[in-house]
Formats: C-alpha cells, sequence, structure tokens
C-alpha cells in the first residue's frame, strides 16, 4: 500500500556549479519518480518534493551523500495519496530551476553564505526558546515573514505582518520607516519552513534592527512541538495540493473570505494571468473568477 509523504528542506551553502546540482537532482527524481519543485542557486538550494514513502527516503538518503548537504533539516509530512503510477498527486509535475536567489527577495549580491550557512541571521530559537524569550521580554514581536495572504488564515498572535504581495516587497517595507518601533524590540521572524528567515533575519539585522530571531525549522516545526497549543493561531498555507494544514485538531479559522467574509483558510489566485496575488476566497465562492482589487480596477 502506497504511503504518501512530501519532503521540505533547504540548505545554505556556497554552490560552485549550481547547473550540475540542477541535473543531479533532475535525474535523481526522475528516477524515484518524485514530482515538486527544487530551486538551486550560488547560495544553496531549497526544495519540496512528493511521492510514496519509499522513493522519499532514497532521496533522501541522495541528498545528504553530497558533503555539502548532509547535515540538511529534512521536514516529512503526510500527502494527499499518489497515482497508479506512484506519483505524488500534491505536485501536477517536477520542476528543478536555477536562480539568482533561492527565495526571490532581490538582494543576491547583498547575502554572505558560507559552508555553516547565512552569514550575520538571526539567531535561532527552539519552538522552547520562543516561549522562554517571550515570558523574559514580553515586548517581543512576532514578524511574519509571509506574504501578507498566507498570514490572512494563520498567524502568530499578535504579529506584525507586512503589506506584501510577493517577498520583493519586504525590503520596500523594512526600509520604509514604519517598522523602525521595533528596532530595539526583540524581533522573532517566523516563516513555513525556516528558508525566509534566514534571509529576512539578516536584512533586517542589515538595516538597523538590533536584536533578531529565527525560529529553527519554522511554523513547521513549531507545530510539530506545540500544535495549536501554543501562540500560533490558523492555518498554515502550503505550497502543494494540500494549500493548507492544520498544526493540531479543531484548528480555530481566522481567515475570511474576500467576497462574502465567511470563515476559511482557503486561498486562490487571482485570476488576472499577470498577477501574482493570492486571495482568501471561501470553497463556494471560489467556483467564479476572483480578482483582486487593482486587476478589478484594470479591468
Amino acid at each position: 500500500m502506497a504511503t504518501p509523504k512530501i519532503l521540505l528542506y533547504y540548505v545554505f551553502t556556497p554552490i560552485a556549479d549550481p547547473e550540475a546540482i540542477k541535473l543531479w537532482q533532475l535525474e535523481l527524481c526522475r528516477r524515484l519518480g518524485l514530482r515538486g519543485r527544487i530551486l538551486v542557486s550560488k547560495h544553496g538550494i531549497n526544495g519540496t518534493v512528493g511521492g510514496d514513502v519509499v522513493p522519499c527516503k532514497q532521496y533522501v538518503r541522495a541528498l545528504k551523500q553530497y558533503p555539502a548537504f548532509k547535515n540538511v533539516d529534512m521536514k516529512w509530512s503526510e500527502g494527499t495519496g499518489v497515482d497508479a503510477d506512484g506519483y505524488s498527486l500534491d505536485f501536477p509535475r517536477l520542476s528543478v530551476k536555477v536562480r539568482p536567489e533561492i527565495v526571490a527577495f532581490g538582494t543576491p549580491d547583498e547575502l554572505v553564505v558560507d559552508e555553516n550557512g547565512v552569514v550575520g541571521g538571526g539567531e535561532h530559537l527552539s519552538p522552547e526558546q520562543v516561549h522562554e524569550l517571550v515570558a523574559e521580554k514580553p515586548d517581543t514581536v512576532f514578524f511574519d515573514g509571509r506574504n501578507a495572504a498566507e498570514a490572512a488564515v494563520g498567524r502568530f498572535r499578535g504579529a506584525v505582518v507586512p503589506n506584501t504581495v510577493t517577498t520583493h516587497d519586504f525590503i520596500r517595507e523594512i526600509e520604509s520607516g514604519a517598522y523602525d518601533w521595533m528596532k530595539d524590540r526583540p524581533v522573532v521572524t517566523y516563516c513555513t519552513g525556516g528558508v525566509r528567515c534566514e534571509i529576512l533575519s539578516a536584512l533586517m539585522i542589515n538595516r538597523g534592527f538590533n536584536e533578531v530571531y529565527q525560529i529553527d525549522g519554522g511554523i513547521v516545526r513549531y507545530g510539530e512541538r506545540f500544535g495549536n497549543d501554543g501562540l500560533w493561531e490558523g492555518s498554515l498555507t502550503v505550497f502543494d495540493g494540500r494549500e493548507h494544514l492544520d498544526l493540531g485538531p479543531e484548528a480555530k479559522v481566522i481567515g475570511e473570505c474576500t467576497l462574502c467574509g465567511a470563515a476559511t483558510s482557503r486561498l486562490q489566485n487571482c485570476a488576472e494571468d499577470t498577477c501574482q496575488q493570492r486571495l482568501v476566497v471561501c470553497e463556494q465562492c471560489g467556483q467564479q473568477d476572483v480578482y483582486c482589487e487593482a486587476s478589478a480596477a484594470a479591468s
């Protein structure tokens, strides 16, 4: 019986030949029958792939045999299923690409990476250490490192949510002066699996934020430890066929449908082909094309 799994991981390390890593990953995933999305750059690798548990285990072993990736922190979760050929139902295809950045902040020349990871990033905190920090320093601020639509359906209680549609928007936001009040307070950045905050925390420190942390393993690791019993509320958006996950049973639904206001954790892409915005849309309203305000005004 098939046991569908999804793997989520990243490694920041200098890559001398990203094209060679790309070709290796294409061959490996095709041979194992895995689908998903993998990005490679001179800074490292960022991937999420899915398939049956056996080829997933084989993939992890092969990845760790490459010396630069031997300490990869692999996050496992349950997939929706696999088809008759063993391919993951959560990914329509396999995509492996070389990009200037494995997360597109638009700052490839500012990011510094060595064999230990990102240089100058925020201090890593375990989920337990996050709670200890909040208890010790009640003025701690949670800063959402994801796009605003993701935060609309799930976030840490009281978190600051920047006005972002894409990751490129973060530089504009943190340089706007709107968050200068946080510069002398403890700031915990957080994102899905941790990769965005590796970069975001470094960018914030470079711009004068004095005490910046990141959650080791992101929301995924926090959820594995505390589920719905900690500081998190709502659902976690994921970028595969599952759309979103609850960190535990009976998760609170905090998202509201853009059209009707109904409680929902569902996201849907703007119907304008050139728009990258995702919208909170319930199942019923999602039966029609839904446009963001800018796209609707332009039509």
